[in-house]
């Protein structure tokens, strides 16, 4: 099974610098390879401290010089926010410097304050996201953007570097609504699950995904990406820490920064569902909406960690699983003995677990990098994984 390093650079509460948090967790990416993880990815969020990730082309590029063969994920561009051109560029230049190990991941965002930044009005983000992907699928496969919609217009240009091979199985796009998951299943590409609905509700729209998928592409979904923020540890009273401090402050980071009690959703078009969820939150109360969304996540011994985490898999039957070692401000040396002992421990026994057609590929000795040389473009489907969700 493919089991990916997700990085968050979160410095809620500015106990460190921003350096400090670059620092610790490149530090944990660029040892990924080493450990046995099979890709690294990476977020997309500005003007905060929730997640100081508003390069992703810039940092991926540094993790692929320093590794050979893991897969560079993003989770997820947020394409309302970037010009659909650009997008097409840093993901073929990316490509090109990894040796194929790039893989794309869309969504529409959710954060006002980023959509207030960027000067979008976050109504027209659903209707933004359809027009970009498509133009911006089609400039991957083509090496030509080209697009006349309502929203978004675009002359003919070429995309150069040309892309170096098809995103076609390496695509996945982040989906909370329902109405999203039908966009994601006419867009043909497979779905990363990020654990913040109740499991069962997660299952059954997961079975209508597939579904529908069926009706509009006449093949069945790749296997899902699930996105699981993990602690582990051998020592009770960290763990107990893990529960209910970190994980506690990550999913109160959370609702504040995407502002999940916000009934004003409800005014902005195609964030309907998301005032369905504010109003369940001013019933419940915050606190038990922050218990929960932190009960959603894994924590524990790792046999513990272990277990859970296929439990999950079984139920979704995903194909892969990204894990974030590091959160909730977790100080550094914490967030290191969370990533030596889930390599050591957790790892080593998830990657027993065939999920079959998965998002993983099996690695010659040598790296995808020598695998390939740079002007055999053709060749480059053969480095680029089989199945991506």
């Amino acid at each position: 099974m493919h089991i990916g390093l997700g990085l968050q650079f979160a410095n809620l509460d500015r106990d460190v610098s921003d350096a400090d948090v670059y620092r610790s967790e490149l530090g944990l990416a660029a040892r990924a390879e080493e450990v046995g993880f099979d890709s690294v990815w990476l977020s997309e969020h500005h003007f905060s401290d929730y997640q100081l990730t508003s390069q992703q082309a810039m940092v991926l590029a540094w993790v692929a010089g320093q590794t050979q063969r893991v897969k560079l994920g993003t989770m997820v561009t947020v394409l309302p926010w970037n010009d659909p051109v650009r997008v097409a560029e840093k993901f073929s230049v990316l490509d090109h410097m990894s040796g194929g190990r790039a893989i794309l991941g869309l969504g529409r965002g959710l954060g006002q304050k980023e959509f207030v930044g960027f000067s979008v009005p976050m109504g027209e983000s659903r209707r933004r996201f359809k027009e970009y992907s498509a133009a911006l699928l089609t400039a991957l496969e083509t090496g030509v953007m080209e697009y006349d919609g309502e929203l978004y217009q675009q002359p003919r240009v070429e995309i150069r570097p040309r892309p170096l091979a098809s995103f076609k199985g390496r695509t996945f796009a982040s989906a909370v609504s329902p109405e999203s998951m039908e966009i994601m299943a006419g867009m043909g590409v497979g779905l990363m699950v990020i654990a913040q609905k109740p499991w069962p509700t997660a299952i059954e729209e997961l079975k209508k995904y597939r579904e529908r998928y069926f009706e509009l592409n006449g093949t069945e979904a790749p296997k899902p990406v699930l996105v699981i923020v993990a602690g582990v540890s051998k020592n009770q009273a960290q763990i107990e820490k893990i529960r209910n401090v970190y994980l506690q402050r990550w999913a109160r980071s959370t609702v504040e920064h995407y502002e999940f009690d916000n009934v004003g959703f409800a005014k902005i078009e195609g964030y309907e569902y998301y005032a369905g969820l504010a109003n369940n939150i001013q019933k419940h109360g915050i606190d038990k909406f922050n218990g929960f969304l932190a009960d959603l996540q894994v924590w524990g011994t790792p046999e513990q960690v272990t277990e859970k985490l296929l439990e999950y898999v079984k139920m979704t039957d995903a194909g892969g699983v990204v894990v974030p070692l590091c959160f909730g401000g977790m100080p550094a040396g914490e967030a290191q003995d969370c990533f030596e002992l889930f390599a050591s421990e957790v790892l080593p026994e998830l990657k027993r677990h065939d999920a079959g057609g998965d998002i993983g590929v099996t690695y010659d000795a040598k790296p995808a990098a020598d695998a390939v040389p740079a002007a055999d473009i053709a060749s480059a489907a053969d480095i680029a994984p089989t199945a991506v969700a």
